[in-house]
């Protein structure tokens, strides 16, 4: 069940690289009187449910927090420009990884390539009905996977790559880089030190340990109409460049309706397991990361997914918790 809403949540919340190749209706533009109701309702007590960045001061430790996109937009050089000084004169700069831990993670692949491929057993299209694999062939086909590559691929990784709309692979597969990396690369050209908020097996971990059977779910999911993918683009980058947060991500909970197969109440227990093992976990486990980077700096810039910043639970909120004033930023 897990894998099944992150699956669409990632073919949600991740933006494309470049607008103007997923434009088209938003799904917030088609989403019911009663939707929108809803979403008015969730995000009107929401902590910081605006804002991609915020200041955080305790005593002599100050923290610039930066909502990210992991994903490439032009417009995002905006907000770059608007923090760019703010990394220049950072101490230290917090990242969800830095590029140690993309190498990390990169050789941990290399020696044990099982972890995204098949080496032994049933590949994919022998677990698979001949209806479902022809149509996750066709999906892969459209963003450039081998059809040999897609049937050695764990069910979870090639879930990964499908839940990219196609209109999104260009300037992913050239290198495009999202805010994280634009900022990564401006720390590291002023020479400002960069560390990890987790380990680099984190997210790895979420997905490798699920039973295969839920994997095949996983990719089931992902087998969304192009047009339904491209509105959540659209509505996605709409609300992330308004700074609207929250609605952005209870917008993804309201569309767990419209999983296929999916009562509403199964959608809503589905994208609550994800949002406390895809957010909020990590939020509780990062904040003594965070304050224990603060015993040896006291000019911090943490920079993660927009997401980890709203709610209850959510990073700003617990800094406050612990004695951090917030204030909007800049």
């Amino acid at each position: 069940m897990f894998l099944r809403v992150c699956a669409f949540t990632i073919s949600t919340l991740f933006a494309a690289p470049v607008a103007a190749q997923c434009l088209g209706e938003s799904y917030f533009d088609t989403m019911s009187a009663a939707q929108r109701a809803a979403l008015d309702a969730q995000v009107a007590d929401m902590p910081y449910a605006e804002g991609l960045t915020y200041e955080a001061t305790r005593g002599d430790d100050r923290l610039v927090i930066v909502g990210t996109m992991h994903i490439y937009d032009p417009r995002l050089e905006i907000i770059r420009a608007r923090i760019i000084e703010e990394v220049r004169n950072a101490d230290l700069v917090m990242l969800e990884a830095t590029a140690k831990e993309e190498q990390q993670l990169q050789e941990m692949i290399s020696r044990n390539p099982e972890l995204i491929f098949i080496v032994d057993g049933p590949t994919l299209p022998e677990r698979l009905d001949e209806e479902t694999w022809q149509m996750i062939l066709a999906a892969a086909a459209e963003r450039n996977i081998p059809s040999f590559m897609a049937a050695k691929m764990q069910p979870w990784y090639l879930s990964l790559m499908i839940a990219i709309p196609t209109c999104a692979m260009g300037d992913m597969l050239n290198g495009a880089q999202g805010l994280d990396k634009m900022i990564a690369a401006d720390a590291r050209a002023a020479g400002v030190p960069r560390q990890a908020v987790e380990p680099y097996t984190t997210l790895f971990s979420l997905f490798e340990d699920a039973p295969v059977e839920e994997q095949i779910d996983m990719l089931r999911v992902n087998m969304l109409s192009p047009d339904l993918q491209r509105g959540m683009f659209v509505a996605m980058l709409d609300r992330y460049f308004a700074e609207d947060v929250g609605r952005l991500w209870e917008m993804g909970r309201i569309a767990m309706a419209d999983l296929p197969n999916v009562s509403p109440e199964e959608g809503m227990a589905m994208f609550d397991e994800m949002e406390e093992s895809l957010l909020k976990t990590r939020n509780r486990n990062w904040i003594p990361v965070i304050t224990e980077a603060t015993e040896a700096y006291d000019n911090i810039v943490v920079a993660v997914g927009a997401g980890h910043l709203i709610g209850q639970e959510g990073v700003l909120q617990l800094l406050e918790n612990e004695g951090w004033q917030i204030t909007r930023f800049p």
